[in-house]
């Protein structure tokens, strides 16, 4: 008898890096903060990319960017742009890098207001996960309205690489909203 493969949504390659992505974190609820933003800076970089992209690349940033300490990567200064727009194993844009930067700076004023950046980011669906049902990939949205507000109120408070659709793309990622599609396996795991 054959093995059945498992059913993914659409953007999922025959690739073992993006498959395990997708069947481990993409879409689960994220509360740690440390986390959170390591994939606020990735959805930044990825901006103009594949995500394929940024997940060959990831062991690569965490070492570059400290682990992803907002702490540490608050204080990067123009040496330390240096040093990062030489490293092969990252994306090297200097916007992107020196964003990376700004945003630690305002991920930082977040957490000193809410408490953590989680409770920010969680507050803007109640704390509990969209479950929407989208049956193909061509009807997962870009964007949204929450998205669209989102975003605003990020660039409100600093941050940068933060528009509607990288909002959107980061909320995806960390569970925000459930957008599996309906034929996905991990669409059922992952619904209430």
């Amino acid at each position: 008898m054959a093995k059945q493969s498992l059913c993914r949504c659409g953007w999922v390659h025959d690739d073992p890096i993006e498959m395990a992505y997708h069947d481990r974190e993409w879409g689960v609820p994220l509360h740690d903060d440390q986390n959170l933003f390591e994939f606020l800076v990735l959805e930044g970089f990825q901006a103009g990319l594949s995500w394929i992209t940024i997940l060959r690349k990831r062991e690569h940033f965490r070492q570059a960017f400290d682990h992803f300490d907002p702490v540490i990567v608050a204080r990067y200064d123009t040496d330390k742009y240096e040093t990062l727009m030489q490293n092969p194993g990252i994306v090297r844009n200097r916007l992107k890098i020196q964003a990376a930067t700004t945003n630690a700076q305002a991920f930082l004023t977040v957490q000193a207001e809410f408490g953590s950046f989680d409770a920010y980011l969680w507050d803007w669906v109640n704390g509990t996960p969209i479950q929407n049902a989208w049956p193909t990939l061509d009807t997962v949205p870009a964007r949204t309205v929450l998205s669209d507000a989102f975003s605003k109120d990020l660039k409100k408070r600093g941050f940068k690489f933060v528009g509607s659709v990288i909002c959107y793309a980061f909320m995806q990622a960390i569970g925000m909203v459930n957008d599996h599609t309906v034929d996905c396996f991990r669409y059922r795991e992952l619904s209430p």
